[in-house]
């Protein structure tokens, strides 16, 4: 049974008496409503130790980088138009393969910008979620549904998983930040 989240909520994705829920996927999805222009949205990912910072570049995962060194963050595709019933883009994480030092994986979606949709910001963008999915099974564990109005930004942190007490926890966020991809990726420390 799916647990809806609100902003702020954690919930137990693994715990040491489970050893079942090694792997989960990070599925992300939005609605762009009409406008001018086409929008194109990218879910991105960043491993970060104990200091918020990323672990190396390469734990920077987005469209043009797919995938952890180690493998244990995948990016499973880069959906240019959203279209379709579903995760528009999807994020595999593997407990067990992640560096020792890893303490959280930040889940991001933010508005590709190629000049011609400069002015684009998640005004346009409706009924947005993240949720976690055990990958062994297919069943949806949690799910958080974005509210916020973000009208003026052009990228979200949507949630967060987190190592606590030797556990894994998912953290619904929700929070808008008007200065895109590469100002979170600067935020946490990845060399641009």
């Amino acid at each position: 049974m799916t647990v809806n989240l609100s902003k702020g909520d954690d919930f137990t994705v693994t715990t040491r008496s489970e050893p079942g829920n090694a792997s989960v996927i990070v599925g992300l999805g939005w609605t762009v409503h009409s406008g001018p222009g086409d929008v194109d949205l990218d879910a991105s990912a960043l491993v970060l130790g104990t200091d918020g910072r990323v672990l190396s570049d390469r734990h920077f995962v987005f469209f043009n980088n797919r995938a952890t060194p180690e493998g244990s963050v995948r990016h499973t595709g880069d959906n240019k138009t959203g279209r379709g019933e579903g995760d528009d883009e999807q994020i595999a994480v593997d407990f067990d393969q992640l560096p020792g030092q890893a303490e959280s994986v930040v889940f991001v979606v933010s508005i590709h910008t190629d000049g011609h949709s400069a002015a684009v910001t998640f005004g346009r963008v409706r009924d947005a979620y993240v949720r976690v999915v055990h990958q062994a099974t297919g069943l949806e564990m949690c799910r958080f549904e974005l509210t916020e109005d973000a009208h003026d930004r052009t990228a979200m942190v949507f949630g967060q998983l987190r190592r606590h007490a030797g556990e894994w926890k998912f953290r619904a966020i929700g929070q808008g930040h008007a200065t895109g991809l590469a100002g979170i990726a600067k935020e946490y420390g990845v060399q641009l």
